[in-house]
């Protein structure tokens, strides 16, 4: 919060109202003086000084991860302005409506937190945070997704498929919310090495060629 003075002409005719310097000089007279501000608390000073408070509000930028499952236990929130003592409140609120208390809070540094929490119930979550000054941001938007991990209703082996094989290789399925498949190695899709297709929408694994031109029996081990 920083602070600045303002010297007027004296103290004299010319009321300024309660509801002018949002109530904090009620009975204030000033003369020959005008003042610009923005809602802020106007206290009157000594020798017809106003002191004046500008508010540095913090600033929210982004969330780590941003989608997570009901587990989730740590997020890193980057922004500005979020003091250099005290701990900040944070809160999740679903876009539902229900607000959630994280559980730890740790300021990092003025620009990031790292905060602790469990949101037991699925949803979209915008993020509030308030410094101990009563200055608070929210998120523009529902910036945090909360999901059920996938569970496989397929098994981790399979089988077998002869080389030069054409066609589909497999079909991979998992129950959750709006599920999506994508490897996270570089093995099945790998031109070099298993030279199959996966659908991210059905899980069906193709190929028109497995294994490409490897010539010998060879265990392909990949992650979705």
């Amino acid at each position: 919060m920083a602070k600045t003075k303002i010297t007027v002409g004296g103290i004299g005719a010319g009321a300024v109202t309660s509801d002018d310097l949002a109530g904090s000089v009620a009975n204030a007279k000033l003369a020959n003086s005008s003042l610009t501000y923005n809602s802020q608390t106007v206290a009157l000073g000594a020798s017809g000084t106003i002191d004046t408070y500008t508010d540095v509000l913090p600033t929210f930028t982004s969330t780590t991860p941003s989608v997570a499952t009901n587990g989730l236990t740590s997020l890193v929130i980057a922004g500005t302005n979020f003091g250099s003592s005290g701990i900040p409140a944070v809160e999740f609120q679903n876009s539902t409506g229900g607000i959630t208390a994280a559980s730890t809070v740790v300021r990092d540094s003025a620009t990031q937190l790292t905060v602790g929490c469990e949101l037991p119930v699925d949803g979209t979550y915008f993020i509030r945070i308030e410094l101990n000054n009563g200055l608070a941001v929210r998120s523009t938007t529902a910036v945090l997704t909360i999901s059920d991990a996938p569970v496989w209703s397929t098994a981790a082996d399979l089988g077998s498929v002869a080389g030069d094989f054409s066609g589909t290789v497999a079909t991979v399925a998992a129950t959750g919310d709006g599920v999506e498949y994508t490897e996270t190695t570089n093995v099945l899709t790998n031109a070099s090495l298993a030279n199959c297709s996966l659908n991210s929408s059905t899980g069906v694994i193709t190929t028109s060629d497995f294994g490409g031109s490897s010539e010998e029996a060879t265990l392909y081990t990949f992650t979705l």
